[in-house]
């Protein structure tokens, strides 16, 4: 569900949200020169009038998501992709499983785009595993290794929730990169919007 607030407003609440919870690393990171450079922009204002214009696509939000009505995800996603195949932005998502935390943060690599339908797919690499569940700090999990997961924007006059998948990695439905996750956009439907789960705070934006 779209915030009626500016562009801009929703991404300096990301921003502020991502560096609350990653005091370690600085604001830079996670919208760097280098990348505003790399689309030709000198700050984030001209990000937001690329956006509007439909020069880059984009998929921004926080908050938290609830998974099988019991476990509380709390998400901070920026991703921003151009038209000549770059992609850049930051994730994380964190939970409370059997008393343990399951926390990952990334980089984004790809970034998959249905404005019609408004949903966005995420591609990436793990930057940090703070988990402390055994069943996420195997192999797969490790930093360097790709991550993904999809999210649903329902639109600005819509009373359903916004949405979002948990994190998938390597061999999660046969597929083996982010790059093969964006590119194929799998979005199971039958039950509609399939294995996402329903966002209980906050706000998920797919811009095209």
């Amino acid at each position: 569900m779209r915030l009626s607030q500016p562009l801009m407003t929703l991404m300096f609440l990301l921003f502020s949200t991502l560096c609350l919870a990653q005091k370690s690393e600085p604001q830079g990171d996670l919208l760097s020169q280098t990348d505003l450079n790399a689309l030709g922009l000198s700050d984030g204002a001209d990000l937001s009038a690329l956006a509007q214009r439909g020069r880059v696509s984009l998929t921004v939000g926080h908050g938290n998501y609830l998974i099988a009505d019991t476990f509380d995800v709390s998400f901070a996603t920026l991703a921003i992709a151009g038209s000549h195949g770059f992609a850049f932005g930051r994730f994380r998502q964190s939970l409370i499983f059997q008393d343990l935390a399951v926390d990952f943060k990334g980089r984004v690599t790809c970034l998959a785009v249905d404005a019609e339908n408004g949903r966005a797919w995420v591609g990436g690499v793990v930057t940090e595993n703070n988990s402390e569940h055994p069943s996420f700090t195997t192999e797969i999990h490790q930093p360097g290794r790709d991550v993904w997961f999809r999210v649903l924007d329902t639109g600005p006059h819509n009373a359903e929730p916004d949405r979002s998948t948990f994190m998938g990695f390597e061999g999660a439905a046969g597929i083996i990169t982010s790059q093969e996750y964006c590119d194929a956009q799998i979005w199971p439907n039958d039950p509609p919007n399939d294995r996402t789960n329903p966002v209980t705070s906050g706000n998920i934006l797919v811009k095209p």
